[in-house]
């Protein structure tokens, strides 16, 4: 069994999305961010960094409790390779998974998050907002030419690449406030992974 401690945002979507797809069980405790109760000592036990999602993989052996693992692209990583999915075997593949992985931990989410603080809680700091804002687009526009040629971020398969950086495309828009009609084969990949049944499922399950 895996504990998964998650909130209903853009990088806690990720685990369950993963877990859903590779049908391994887990059981979820949603962390009201509101209250902080991602900062209590009992959750900073598990990710001293005080952030969503981390989790306690109980199929490891780590001294009574399991394995802990913090940082969704670590725990993404974590999941293929222990449980064998969503991560191509070969090396092509492989390497643009995780190329697309990092992409996402090292860009995507951060400058998507920074557009989405400042346009709700600094607006009028318009350096900010256009800084981000920007290198969001840019960001698009880098996976847009990779999903013209190809279904997937890692090639012909569905991995945690995809998983990865859908939370932050699906909610462009309404976060970000960007402009999506210049990413179709974004756009497209965005509504195909929201019609994964595991997809719907994991989603479903983070607003129960």
């Amino acid at each position: 069994m895996i504990d998964v401690y998650t909130a209903n945002t853009p990088n806690g979507i990720k685990i369950p999305m993963a877990l859903e797809e590779m049908g391994v069980p887990y059981t979820l405790h949603m962390v009201d961010l509101g209250m902080r109760e991602q900062k209590a000592p009992s959750f900073l036990r598990i990710n001293p960094n005080g952030r969503i999602p981390a989790i306690v993989d109980r199929n490891v052996p780590d001294g009574e409790q399991g394995l802990s693992v913090f940082e969704s692209g670590a725990i993404l990583l974590h999941l293929a390779e222990r449980y064998g999915s969503l991560i191509p075997q070969d090396t092509v593949g492989r390497i643009r998974a995780l190329e697309y992985l990092f992409f996402q931990v090292s860009g995507i989410g951060p400058m998507f998050g920074q557009a989405g603080w400042f346009r709700r809680h600094a607006p009028d700091v318009a350096v900010g907002l256009t800084r981000y804002r920007e290198e969001s687009a840019r960001l698009s526009a880098v996976l847009e030419g990779r999903l013209q040629t190809s279904p997937w971020l890692a090639g012909s398969e569905y991995s945690i690449a995809d998983i990865a950086n859908f939370g932050w495309l699906r909610v462009a828009a309404a976060y970000v406030g960007m402009d999506m009609s210049p990413f179709p084969a974004v756009q497209r990949w965005v509504d195909a992974i929201e019609a994964r049944a595991a997809t719907r499922r994991a989603l479903k399950a983070m607003t129960a």
